[in-house]
């Protein structure tokens, strides 16, 4: 194995696990409310790992969440189909729109099932959607810009 790929491989995971470690405190150590969602995990793998990728940049990876978890809201509260149609549909919507408006990121794909499943309100969209993905983006550009000294966002 090179020490390039060890080294990065290292770095990815601890500064995935500071990312993660203050949504998760935030969300379970403070009065402020939820700030973690599953599909933060996955966007640590492109923020951390592949910072270059154009599915890491910070408006994909805002954009990305916030329109996926919006179109979750929407189906779940004005569709009223059951929950094997409205999943599949919210999800395809979600990696439509995500393609159409340029703004992919490939882990924001998962929200719509979070969303539908968890029967969550548009208050979701603030918290954690919004203020989380605010977090992990700060996170993203001080590690990536000034830990690692690299171009990010590009």
């Amino acid at each position: 194995m090179e020490k390039d790929h060890l080294l990065k491989s290292i770095l990815a995971g601890l500064f995935s696990t500071i990312t993660i470690g203050a949504l998760t405190y935030l969300t379970y150590k403070t009065p402020f409310g939820l700030f973690l969602i599953a599909s933060f995990g996955s966007s640590m793998v492109l923020l951390y790992g592949y910072p270059e990728s154009p599915f890491a940049q910070p408006k994909n990876i805002f954009f990305g969440h916030f329109l996926t978890a919006f179109i979750g809201i929407i189906v779940l509260k004005f569709i009223p189909l059951p929950i094997f149609i409205t999943i599949p549909l919210a999800t395809g919507l979600g990696v439509c729109f995500m393609i159409l408006l340029n703004v992919t990121h490939p882990p924001a794909g998962g929200n719509p099932i979070i969303v539908i499943i968890g029967s969550v309100s548009f208050e979701y969209l603030i918290s954690p959607i919004i203020l989380g993905s605010i977090i992990v983006l700060v996170f993203g550009v001080v590690l990536n810009r000034f830990v690692l000294k690299k171009k990010y966002p590009k």
